[in-house]
């Protein structure tokens, strides 16, 4: 496109969002809005702001913002090895082909994806000395630390693609486990304190919402930094049967 002054004005792709099935173009000079309201409706969960995400083109660069005043989202790349959280008020801008959103509102967590026709940056493969991806977040976890994760991940991780699913209470996970509600809560203490330490935000909160909250944001976490895969859902099963591996 030319410029008054002759000049060739670069052309800014557009991008587009994948939601439970659903997919969304959105053009430069669009402002796409995801909430109870919006472009993308999502669900009439009263917890979930009725404006919550925004997605523009702003100077040629794509943004995502958060215009909520209570929620936080967690952004990554599609090889999880970049992660973010998004606080009320902050934005982001989307550099890379493929880019996972996720956020909790009440006990439902949502995920939507973000593709750029033309990402700023391209994602390189990385392996770790074993052959294996590696992973952000690498976090030394014992076998029923991974466990308790994966029981409160495990509609998360059974969903097909983007959309929402409703997480367990600590009793529905604990029960899936055939662990003492005792048991399951001492374990989700040592996590959320352990990935405390390191710095992920989002594990302690105030008295009254942080056993809700820090439930939500471990698995947003856990999912976003690969701590728990499909491929470990079998394990549910034999800790359930009572075949899995004792550790302290």
């Amino acid at each position: 496109m030319s410029g008054v002054d002759g000049s060739t004005q670069p052309t800014v792709a557009g991008v587009t969002i994948e939601f439970a099935g659903e997919e969304f173009s959105v053009a430069p000079g669009d402002v796409f809005t995801v909430g109870r309201e919006g472009d993308l409706s999502i669900d009439d969960n009263l917890f979930l702001h009725r404006h919550f995400l925004t997605i523009q083109n702003a100077d040629g660069f794509w943004l995502l913002s958060n215009v909520g005043s209570r929620l936080a989202a967690t952004v990554t790349d599609s090889g999880s090895r970049v992660q973010a959280w998004l606080a009320p008020g902050a934005r982001l801008p989307i550099v890379f082909e493929t880019t996972s959103v996720i956020f909790s509102a009440g006990p439902t967590t949502y995920e939507l994806t973000i593709h750029a026709a033309e990402p700023t940056f391209r994602e390189a493969q990385r392996f770790d000395e074993e052959g294996g991806q590696s992973t952000i977040g690498d976090v030394p976890l014992t076998t029923s630390q991974r466990l308790m994760i994966l029981a409160l991940a495990e509609p998360v991780l059974r969903r097909e693609g983007t959309g929402m699913s409703e997480l367990p209470t600590s009793a529905q996970a604990a029960e899936r486990l055939g662990w003492t509600l005792t048991r399951f809560n001492r374990k989700l203490d040592n996590v959320c304190d352990k990935l405390d330490r390191i710095g992920v935000p989002g594990m302690r909160g105030g008295v009254r919402s942080y056993a809700t909250n820090r439930r939500v944001r471990l698995v947003e976490h856990a999912i976003a930094a690969r701590l728990v895969t499909r491929e470990d859902l079998p394990l549910l099963d034999e800790e359930h049967a009572g075949l899995g591996e004792e550790d302290a």
